[in-house]
C-alpha cells in the first residue's frame, strides 16, 4: 500500500513521459508514412485534389500530435480523446491511399508496388497503436492521479 501511494504521490511532481514519447513515436511513424507516399510518381495518379487534402491533413495531424503529447505530459485528460481519435484516423487512412494506389494501374504499370504497400501499411498501424496507447496510458494515469489528489484533499478538510 505504501508502494502504490509513494507513486501516486510521485505523479504530482512528475511528467507522463510514458504518454509523450509513444505520441512523439507516432509522429515519427506518420513522417516515415508520409515520406514513403509522396517520393512516389507514377505518372499522374498522384496528381489529384485527393494528395492536397492529404497533404493538409498529415499537417493538421502533426500539429495535433505533437499538441497532446506536450498536453499528456500534465496528465491532461481531455488529450486522450484526441490521440484516440488520430488513431483511429490513423487506421481510417490505410484504406484511403495506400489500398487505393496499390490496386491502381496506370500506363500498365502498378501505381504501388507490393514492398511500399505493405511498408505503409506498417508506418499507419503502428503510428496508431502508439496513439492508443498514449490515449490510453493518459487516461488511466490522469484518474489515478485525479483520485489520489481529491484523497488527499479529503484528508486534509
Amino acid at each position: 500500500m505504501n508502494e502504490e501511494y509513494t507513486r501516486l504521490d510521485r505523479m504530482r511532481y512528475t511528467k507522463n513521459t510514458t504518454s509523450s514519447r509513444l505520441a512523439i513515436l507516432a509522429i515519427v511513424f506518420d513522417v516515415l508514412f508520409f515520406i514513403s507516399l509522396y517520393k512516389s510518381d507514377v505518372g499522374n495518379y498522384y496528381y489529384t485534389i485527393l494528395i492536397g487534402a492529404s497533404i493538409i491533413y498529415n499537417l493538421v495531424f502533426l500539429l495535433a500530435t505533437f499538441l497532446a503529447s506536450e498536453g499528456v505530459k500534465n496528465y491532461q485528460r481531455s488529450y486522450s480523446w484526441l490521440l484516440l481519435a488520430l488513431g483511429c484516423g490513423q487506421i481510417i487512412r490505410i484504406f484511403i491511399y495506400p489500398v487505393q494506389a496499390h490496386q491502381a494501374v496506370v500506363s500498365g504499370a502498378q501505381v504501388m508496388g507490393d514492398g511500399q504497400f505493405i511498408r505503409m501499411i506498417i508506418y499507419l498501424a503502428l503510428s496508431a497503436v502508439c496513439l492508443i496507447a498514449s490515449g490510453v496510458i493518459n487516461w488511466q494515469k490522469s484518474k489515478a492521479l485525479t483520485a489520489h489528489i481529491a484523497s488527499l484533499e479529503a484528508a486534509n478538510a
